[in-house]
């Protein structure tokens, strides 16, 4: 019983991070590739069924084995992610009325920045044939 209710939360998480991923790709600040990730890591341990479907899906495929393969990122994904972290985090920063809060946010920010630039980018295979 205790399994079951797991299984069901696991996939349930993982359905509502595919629906928001989806959502990201038309809603330029909220970002696709965290939600994929996490409902990738839902399936794995919730569905493998679910997970094989995930991970050979024409479009968010290439994206979660590149991640699981080789810990990277491709060139299109660290560009749009870059424009989003400072999209967000400007106009929160904006709309904050504490000075703390702003300081909080810069610094949050810079922190995710370094880290998130750090990561390798390796194109994923179905991006390398696209550019042929």
């Amino acid at each position: 019983m205790r399994d079951l209710i797991k299984r069901t939360l696991l996939i349930t998480i993982g359905w509502i991070c595919v629906v928001l991923g989806v959502i990201g790709i038309f809603l330029p600040l909220l970002p696709t590739t965290p939600f994929l990730l996490l409902a990738s890591a839902c399936f794995m341990r919730g569905s493998p069924r679910l997970s094989r479907w995930l991970h050979l899906h024409p479009h968010f495929g290439p994206l979660l084995n590149n991640w699981h393969q080789h810990r990277a990122v491709s060139t299109v994904v660290k560009r749009r992610a870059n424009i989003s972290i400072v999209l967000s985090f400007a106009f929160s920063i904006y709309i904050v009325p504490l000075f703390w809060h702003k300081m909080m946010l810069i610094v949050i920010a810079a922190t995710l920045l370094i880290w998130f630039n750090r990561l390798p980018v390796m194109e994923s295979v179905a991006t390398t044939q696209e550019k042929q």
